[in-house]
């Protein structure tokens, strides 16, 4: 089993930036793909972007590509997503997840674990 817990999330202007991380507790963290998604008021919660258990391939959805970075470092049982450029639109709660498999995280949108939440806000 694992348990997420996301953390640096906050107040940031529209064209700022982001940090997110996501810390995991196991020690079989590189068997898992990771991923990020959000909900935003009033919506459903949609994929943000992946990440595969190497690192080697990674996933965004359209409406981040280019302005978001997915990164993990399997020494440290941590997932971050690096939010550059940032739009009022991006206000969500932002959620890590994990599953055994990379389809989970990006195709079916099902994965096993997910972590509590962060909440990120985007003024004008």
């Amino acid at each position: 089993q694992v348990q997420l817990v996301e953390s640096g999330g906050g107040l940031v202007q529209a064209g700022g930036s982001l940090r997110l991380s996501c810390a995991a507790s196991g020690r079989t963290f590189s068997s898992y793909a990771l991923g990020w998604f959000r909900q935003a008021p009033g919506k459903e919660r949609e994929f943000v972007a992946g990440i595969s258990r190497s690192g080697s391939r990674l996933y965004y959805a359209d409406s981040v590509k280019g302005r978001f970075t997915i990164s993990r470092d399997n020494a440290e049982n941590t997932v971050y997503l690096q939010m550059n450029i940032l739009k009022l639109e991006d206000t969500a709660v932002y959620y890590c997840a994990a599953d055994p498999t990379i389809n989970a995280v990006v195709v079916s949108a099902r994965p096993d674990y997910w972590g509590q939440g962060t909440q990120v806000t985007v003024s004008s």
